[in-house]
């Protein structure tokens, strides 16, 4: 990373974490606590980063790797990295320029940028910044709006779908429920025009509003049949979020999906669940190569890029990370995640004994001990 000053003014950050302090200070602490929250008493958003953190590497050695390169495909097409940025709800509470900012930013960087369903803007802008754009779905309960949301993204050029299969409804997330949370004015869900309820914007004692509004669009009817109609109403790649059970991950397969992510919602949601990074390797033997498979939750450095490759995973999505490059320095705070998240993956990458992506996929791995996280 370059020694100028860093996107706070301060010396350039040499770890996401400094990063991650800096949001905190800067966001209100409802926004924070949305941010950085889990369900229930955060077992799982705990235990995401503990098991990341056991996961120990056994390097190579005597291999050429002064070519070392980050390269790796990502549904059909190469990216710079390994690595696409995750679908996050409501960037404007984040920054003003929000997701145009973040698409920007992936689009410098070489990664695929994921617009949520939930975006602030609508993703016909989103896509026209230029990068390269896969588009998330939640199953919403008017079906017909779902399908219009499916053609506009086609038509504004996004490359794949991801619909997300773990949210039958939005999980207690106690901080949001304590702090009564609800989306100030001029944040809303930009693609579902003329049908936000006014939920998301009012909040009662005990309750979170957007848990609300949520609850309010969305059906818990999602079954393996959607997931059919779906795949035949698109020719996009299709990819399913929320996957950690082999045995489902064996049916997406089987049902012409073509990636998944192994993810437990970054500890949103099943307060509990195993951590996603423990399920990577079954889940990976299970589809045997017959769709990609990407990981998601708890991701916080190049070391946990490369941890993942190891595992079985093609590449890695990267949420709550971004989102605080964006809440410290707006564009210039997400390329500077983006750049460290780069750096810090070809540095392992090369002292693993790995040239390439591919390479990382037979690095052996043991379990270590509990560490102090980060």
């Amino acid at each position: 990373m370059s020694t100028d000053p860093g996107p706070t003014g301060g010396p350039a950050p040499l770890t996401l974490r400094e990063l991650e302090l800096s949001a905190a200070a800067t966001l209100p602490k409802d926004v924070w606590d949305f941010v950085a929250g889990g369900s229930g008493t955060e077992l799982t958003l705990t235990a995401n980063r503990q098991a990341l953190d056991r996961i120990q590497l056994v390097p190579r050695i005597l291999r050429n790797v002064s070519g070392c390169s980050t390269e790796a495909p990502l549904l059909g097409r190469t990216a710079r990295l390994p690595l696409a940025v995750a679908p996050v709800a409501y960037h404007r509470l984040l920054h003003p320029e929000g997701e145009l900012a973040v698409a920007r930013a992936a689009k410098r960087a070489g990664v695929p940028f994921t617009a949520g369903m939930l975006s602030s803007f609508p993703v016909e802008r989103i896509a026209a910044e230029g990068a390269r754009t896969w588009f998330q779905l939640y199953w919403l309960r008017d079906e017909a709006k779902l399908f219009e949301l499916v053609a506009r993204a086609e038509e504004a050029g996004c490359e794949a779908l991801m619909l997300t299969v773990d949210v039958p409804w939005m999980a207690r997330r106690l901080r949001d429920i304590r702090n009564r949370f609800s989306l100030p004015e001029g944040v809303t869900a930009a693609n579902l025009t003329g049908g936000v309820p006014s939920q998301a914007h009012q909040s009662r004692r005990g309750t979170s509003a957007v848990a609300t509004h949520t609850g309010a669009i969305m059906t818990a009817a999602l079954t393996w049949e959607s997931v059919e109609r779906l795949r035949a109403r698109t020719t996009l790649p299709l990819v399913l979020k929320g996957v950690l059970d082999p045995r489902d991950a064996r049916r997406a397969a089987d049902s012409g999906v073509d990636a998944l992510v192994v993810s437990n919602h970054g500890g949103r949601q099943l307060d509990g669940a195993v951590p996603s990074i423990e399920m990577l390797s079954a889940v990976s033997e299970a589809v045997a190569g017959d769709c990609e498979v990407l990981f998601d939750s708890g991701v916080r450095n190049g070391t946990d890029v490369l941890r993942a490759l190891a595992l079985g995973a093609s590449g890695v999505l990267v949420g709550r990370p971004v989102m605080w490059g964006l809440a410290a320095a707006g564009e210039q705070g997400v390329d500077t995640v983006l750049g460290l998240l780069a750096e810090e993956f070809r540095d392992t990458l090369g002292l693993a004994g790995c040239a390439s992506v591919r390479e990382a996929v037979g690095l052996r791995t043991v379990i270590g001990p509990d560490l102090q996280s980060r």
